[in-house]
């Protein structure tokens, strides 16, 4: 497995601090590996490390609570500083409480979890200042270059587009192999854990809310619009229930929302959004006969390639226009335009025309999958195949 050192190289600052190193994000996109290489840094000085695996079925039917947690350590830790991993913590009772008393006995915390509440509002005002976050993504297209090379196999870039970037689907040969690893992968993440942690016992409801908004990825919606669109085939549907619903896939990492900008207002507006999968196998699996929703697919890859850029998204509201996103990073601002291809007359005109009577504040970007150059003198084209081999803009 490749060493994913964008990520790794901010944590390893953190590696002597006694604040609690939280590292999130959807599972099996290689935070356990992650976690694992660090450890591999940190024994070229010391053994004095404690590993634990909490979907482990032999850790989870020995340390049942905080207090059964906080004894296994004390009890196998050596003299100095214990360095401690526990990978997928938020499935142990009280972990909270085992993470503010174990950092405060010379340890260094490594947490893991495929949840938000590993973030939530209470833990955090607890935890205020004792802490460091880290979130972890699927591969970008980079990162899928450099393991498929280690692994002596190529990956298209319409390949990444239809099947996104699980790392462990490159493991496997065949089309038919990775799509059945991502249909089991999507059974598991998305339906049953998110049913059995939240007790969900509306499952037809759930699941149609969840297949509609995996095939719905890089378009605005409001949620009195889902709510209508789901009345069609559950009369017994509320405006509540689709809202929490939503985000319960927000604190899986399933999806994620941006706000819309106003040009008007000067302000986020926080009642249409725009939602994104974490990984855009969660539309392809979704589609019948090979016809994959490349159009909208394109979009999303942008999106995760952006955010790994390190850059804030919103939608961009030009008056009426849509443009797909204001990218902002420290002082630097990109109004970005994504488009499959504007070969077609009627196509080019109705993308570059989103930025009609704009002034030059921003930098005009327009990414599309087209060989040609289609650049002028106030908008630049990005070719899809170059965008993705970037670090910045």
């Amino acid at each position: 497995m490749i060493k994913r050192e964008y990520y790794i190289a901010p944590i390893r600052e953190f590696y002597d601090s006694d604040l609690i190193k939280i590292i999130t994000g959807i599972r099996r996109c290689g935070k356990s590996v992650i976690l694992g290489q660090i450890k591999n840094e940190i024994m070229q000085k010391t053994n004095n490390i404690i590993e634990l695996n909490f979907e482990d079925r032999r850790v989870n039917s020995t340390i049942k609570n905080a207090d059964d947690l906080i004894k296994y350590v004390d009890y196998n830790k050596k003299q100095g500083k214990c360095y401690l991993f526990f990978d997928e913590i938020q499935t142990l009772d009280g972990w909270q409480d085992a993470c503010k008393t174990l950092r405060l006995d010379n340890n260094s915390l490594f947490i893991t979890g495929s949840n938000s509440k590993l973030l939530s509002k209470e833990f955090t005002k607890e935890l205020s200042g004792r802490y460091v976050a880290f979130k972890i993504r699927p591969f970008v297209y980079k990162e899928i270059l450099e393991y498929t090379k280690e692994l002596n196999k190529q990956c298209s870039v319409s390949d990444y587009l239809v099947w996104g970037g699980f790392p462990k689907r490159f493991e496997f040969d065949s089309e038919e192999a990775q799509r059945r690893y991502l249909n089991d992968l999507d059974e598991t993440i998305v339906i049953n854990d998110l049913i059995n942690r939240y007790k969900i016992r509306k499952e037809s409801l759930f699941k149609s809310l969840v297949n509609y908004i995996l095939r719905s990825n890089s378009r605005i919606y409001s949620v009195n619009s889902i709510t209508e669109y789901i009345k069609k085939e559950h009369t017994q549907c509320s405006v509540n229930t689709i809202m929490k619903y939503l985000d319960y896939l927000e604190e899986a990492y399933i999806i994620e929302s941006i706000k819309q900008y106003s040009t008007k207002t000067k302000k986020e507006l926080s009642y249409f959004q725009k939602v994104y999968n974490e990984d855009v196998a969660f539309n392809s699996i979704r589609c019948l006969d090979n016809k994959y929703d490349l159009t909208h697919n394109l979009e999303n890859i942008v999106y995760n390639e952006l955010k790994y850029m390190g850059y804030n998204l919103y939608v961009y509201d030009n008056n009426g226009r849509e443009i797909d996103f204001l990218a902002q990073k420290g002082n630097k601002k990109y109004l970005i335009q994504v488009a499959y291809s504007v070969v077609d007359e009627k196509a080019y005109k109705r993308e570059f025309s989103a930025f009609a009577n704009l002034d030059n504040l921003y930098q005009k970007v327009i990414i599309t999958n087209d060989d040609l150059d289609y650049s002028t003198s106030m908008i630049r084209h990005i070719k899809l195949k170059d965008f993705l081999l970037m670090n910045e803009l």
